[in-house]
Protein backbone atom coordinates (compact mmCIF):
# COMPACT_ATOMS: atom_id res chain seq x y z
CA UNK A 1 0.00 0.00 0.00
CA UNK A 2 1.47 3.42 -0.89
CA UNK A 3 1.82 5.73 1.79
CA UNK A 4 -0.26 8.70 1.89
CA UNK A 5 2.51 11.15 1.45
CA UNK A 6 3.21 8.87 -2.11
CA UNK A 7 -0.80 9.12 -2.89
CA UNK A 8 -0.82 12.77 -2.32
CA UNK A 9 2.26 13.21 -4.40
CA UNK A 10 0.67 11.01 -7.33
CA UNK A 11 -2.70 12.70 -6.85
CA UNK A 12 -1.23 15.50 -7.66
CA UNK A 13 1.15 14.63 -10.82
CA UNK A 14 -2.43 12.99 -12.30
CA UNK A 15 -4.66 15.91 -11.47
CA UNK A 16 -1.83 18.09 -13.66
CA UNK A 17 -2.03 15.80 -16.23
CA UNK A 18 -5.60 15.20 -16.29
CA UNK A 19 -7.40 18.83 -15.64
CA UNK A 20 -5.45 19.65 -19.26
CA UNK A 21 -7.82 19.33 -21.83
CA UNK A 22 -6.95 15.96 -24.03
CA UNK A 23 -8.52 12.96 -26.11
CA UNK A 24 -10.83 12.24 -23.11
CA UNK A 25 -11.98 15.61 -22.59
CA UNK A 26 -12.79 16.33 -26.06
CA UNK A 27 -14.44 12.77 -26.30
CA UNK A 28 -16.23 13.39 -23.39
CA UNK A 29 -17.82 17.11 -24.81
CA UNK A 30 -18.16 15.77 -28.20
CA UNK A 31 -20.72 13.30 -27.41
CA UNK A 32 -22.70 15.20 -24.77
CA UNK A 33 -23.02 17.92 -27.85
CA UNK A 34 -23.56 15.38 -30.31
CA UNK A 35 -26.16 12.61 -27.78
CA UNK A 36 -26.86 14.90 -24.76
CA UNK A 37 -25.58 15.31 -21.12
CA UNK A 38 -26.66 11.42 -20.38
CA UNK A 39 -24.52 9.88 -23.25
CA UNK A 40 -21.30 12.43 -22.39
CA UNK A 41 -21.48 11.00 -18.72
CA UNK A 42 -21.97 7.05 -19.50
CA UNK A 43 -19.14 7.41 -22.13
CA UNK A 44 -17.12 9.45 -19.50
CA UNK A 45 -17.80 6.76 -17.52
CA UNK A 46 -17.29 3.96 -19.74
CA UNK A 47 -13.77 5.95 -20.99
CA UNK A 48 -12.87 5.94 -17.12
CA UNK A 49 -13.53 2.14 -16.74
CA UNK A 50 -10.86 1.29 -19.50
CA UNK A 51 -8.05 2.47 -16.92
CA UNK A 52 -8.42 -0.31 -14.63
CA UNK A 53 -7.65 -3.19 -16.95
CA UNK A 54 -4.84 -1.26 -18.23
CA UNK A 55 -3.36 -0.20 -14.89
CA UNK A 56 -3.64 -4.20 -14.31
CA UNK A 57 -1.74 -5.43 -17.35
CA UNK A 58 0.65 -2.58 -16.02
CA UNK A 59 1.06 -4.03 -13.03
CA UNK A 60 1.36 -7.48 -14.30
CA UNK A 61 3.79 -6.57 -16.48
CA UNK A 62 2.18 -7.07 -19.62
CA UNK A 63 1.79 -3.36 -20.52
CA UNK A 64 5.70 -3.30 -21.40
CA UNK A 65 5.15 -5.60 -23.76
CA UNK A 66 2.52 -3.57 -25.70
CA UNK A 67 4.18 -0.34 -24.73
CA UNK A 68 7.40 -1.75 -26.55
CA UNK A 69 5.96 -2.84 -29.74
CA UNK A 70 6.06 -0.69 -32.37
CA UNK A 71 3.19 -2.98 -34.13
CA UNK A 72 1.10 -3.66 -31.63
CA UNK A 73 0.73 -0.11 -30.69
CA UNK A 74 -0.14 1.04 -33.76
CA UNK A 75 -2.52 -1.58 -34.41
CA UNK A 76 -4.52 -0.40 -31.02
CA UNK A 77 -3.70 3.38 -31.58
CA UNK A 78 -5.73 2.91 -35.37
CA UNK A 79 -8.06 0.78 -34.42
CA UNK A 80 -9.71 3.15 -31.54
CA UNK A 81 -9.05 6.46 -33.80
CA UNK A 82 -11.35 4.88 -36.36
CA UNK A 83 -13.73 3.73 -33.72
CA UNK A 84 -13.83 7.42 -32.78
CA UNK A 85 -14.67 8.44 -36.12
CA UNK A 86 -17.16 6.11 -36.74
CA UNK A 87 -19.06 7.58 -33.97
CA UNK A 88 -18.65 10.41 -34.82
CA UNK A 89 -20.30 10.00 -38.29
CA UNK A 90 -23.09 7.89 -36.50
CA UNK A 91 -24.15 11.13 -34.61
CA UNK A 92 -24.02 13.36 -37.87
CA UNK A 93 -25.62 10.45 -39.84
CA UNK A 94 -28.75 10.12 -37.44
CA UNK A 95 -28.29 14.26 -36.44
CA UNK A 96 -32.10 14.80 -37.10
CA UNK A 97 -33.35 12.18 -35.33
CA UNK A 98 -31.11 13.10 -31.96
CA UNK A 99 -32.34 16.93 -32.66
CA UNK A 100 -36.06 15.25 -32.50
CA UNK A 101 -35.11 13.37 -29.36
CA UNK A 102 -33.49 16.10 -27.84
CA UNK A 103 -36.40 18.45 -28.10
CA UNK A 104 -39.45 15.51 -27.54
CA UNK A 105 -37.54 13.83 -24.64
CA UNK A 106 -38.14 10.76 -26.67
CA UNK A 107 -36.22 7.51 -27.30
CA UNK A 108 -33.04 7.06 -25.53
CA UNK A 109 -30.37 5.03 -26.14
CA UNK A 110 -29.06 1.94 -24.61
CA UNK A 111 -26.67 2.53 -21.08
CA UNK A 112 -24.93 -0.31 -22.01
CA UNK A 113 -24.30 -0.03 -25.43
CA UNK A 114 -22.87 4.07 -24.53
CA UNK A 115 -20.96 2.53 -21.31
CA UNK A 116 -19.54 0.11 -23.79
CA UNK A 117 -18.53 2.61 -26.51
CA UNK A 118 -16.94 4.93 -23.98
CA UNK A 119 -15.13 1.84 -22.54
CA UNK A 120 -14.00 0.79 -26.00
CA UNK A 121 -12.48 4.11 -26.88
CA UNK A 122 -10.76 4.21 -23.31
CA UNK A 123 -9.13 0.79 -23.65
CA UNK A 124 -7.95 1.42 -27.15
CA UNK A 125 -5.67 4.26 -26.17
CA UNK A 126 -2.60 3.20 -25.97
CA UNK A 127 -1.03 6.48 -24.97
CA UNK A 128 -2.93 5.84 -21.69
CA UNK A 129 -0.86 2.37 -21.32
CA UNK A 130 2.67 3.87 -22.24
CA UNK A 131 1.68 6.75 -19.45
CA UNK A 132 1.12 4.43 -16.86
CA UNK A 133 4.08 2.39 -17.86
CA UNK A 134 6.27 5.65 -17.57
CA UNK A 135 4.77 7.01 -14.39
CA UNK A 136 3.71 4.38 -12.13
CA UNK A 137 6.88 2.49 -11.47
CA UNK A 138 8.31 6.23 -10.18
CA UNK A 139 5.75 6.40 -7.27
CA UNK A 140 5.95 2.63 -6.17
CA UNK A 141 8.08 1.68 -3.03
CA UNK A 142 10.31 -1.21 -4.30
CA UNK A 143 11.52 -1.70 -0.90
CA UNK A 144 7.77 -2.61 0.44
CA UNK A 145 7.09 -5.49 -1.55
CA UNK A 146 3.19 -5.99 -3.03
CA UNK A 147 4.35 -3.61 -6.17
CA UNK A 148 1.22 -5.01 -8.67
CA UNK A 149 -0.77 -3.66 -5.62
CA UNK A 150 0.49 -0.52 -5.15
CA UNK A 151 0.40 -0.16 -9.16
CA UNK A 152 -3.12 -0.81 -8.66
CA UNK A 153 -4.41 1.75 -5.93
CA UNK A 154 -2.22 4.68 -7.96
CA UNK A 155 -4.28 3.55 -10.78
CA UNK A 156 -7.96 3.66 -8.64
CA UNK A 157 -6.66 7.34 -7.96
CA UNK A 158 -5.73 8.26 -10.95
CA UNK A 159 -9.49 6.60 -12.19
CA UNK A 160 -11.05 8.77 -9.48
CA UNK A 161 -9.57 11.92 -10.49
CA UNK A 162 -10.18 11.17 -14.43
CA UNK A 163 -13.85 10.43 -14.01
CA UNK A 164 -14.27 13.93 -11.65
CA UNK A 165 -12.64 15.72 -14.35
CA UNK A 166 -13.99 14.75 -17.47
CA UNK A 167 -17.82 14.18 -15.61
CA UNK A 168 -17.10 17.78 -14.98
CA UNK A 169 -16.29 19.15 -18.80
CA UNK A 170 -19.41 16.38 -20.48
CA UNK A 171 -22.10 18.18 -17.84
CA UNK A 172 -20.82 21.38 -19.11
CA UNK A 173 -21.06 20.76 -22.64
CA UNK A 174 -24.60 19.16 -21.87
CA UNK A 175 -26.03 22.15 -20.32
CA UNK A 176 -24.81 24.24 -23.53
CA UNK A 177 -26.73 21.41 -25.32
CA UNK A 178 -29.88 21.90 -23.20
CA UNK A 179 -30.34 25.06 -24.65
CA UNK A 180 -29.84 24.34 -28.22
CA UNK A 181 -32.20 21.63 -27.80
CA UNK A 182 -35.08 24.22 -27.54
CA UNK A 183 -35.13 24.40 -30.95
CA UNK A 184 -34.85 21.15 -33.38
CA UNK A 185 -32.69 22.96 -35.76
CA UNK A 186 -29.88 24.41 -33.36
CA UNK A 187 -30.28 20.76 -31.64
CA UNK A 188 -29.59 19.24 -35.57
CA UNK A 189 -26.68 21.36 -35.84
CA UNK A 190 -24.84 20.72 -32.71
CA UNK A 191 -25.37 17.33 -32.95
CA UNK A 192 -23.54 17.63 -36.49
CA UNK A 193 -20.71 20.02 -34.84
CA UNK A 194 -20.42 17.23 -32.14
CA UNK A 195 -19.77 14.40 -34.60
CA UNK A 196 -17.71 16.66 -36.38
CA UNK A 197 -15.09 16.76 -32.82
CA UNK A 198 -15.59 13.16 -32.50
CA UNK A 199 -14.26 12.50 -36.41
CA UNK A 200 -11.66 15.33 -35.78
CA UNK A 201 -10.52 13.76 -32.78
CA UNK A 202 -10.17 10.06 -34.46
CA UNK A 203 -7.91 11.90 -37.46
CA UNK A 204 -5.52 13.41 -34.98
CA UNK A 205 -5.11 10.25 -33.28
CA UNK A 206 -4.62 8.44 -36.20
CA UNK A 207 -2.04 10.37 -38.14
CA UNK A 208 0.11 11.89 -34.66
CA UNK A 209 2.21 11.06 -32.22
CA UNK A 210 4.24 7.74 -31.81
CA UNK A 211 5.05 5.24 -29.15
CA UNK A 212 7.82 7.30 -27.57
Amino acid sequence: MPSIATLGAFALAAFAIIVIPGPSVLFAVGRSIALGRRAGMLSVIGNSLAIIPIVVAVALGLGIVVAQSVVIFTVIKLAGALYIIYLGIQAIRHRKSGAIDAVANGPRRSSVRMLGEGFLVGISNPKLLVFFVAVLPQFVNFHAGAIPMQMMVLGVVFFAIALLSDSTWALLAGLARGWFARSPKRAERLSATGGVMLIGLGGVLAVTGNKS
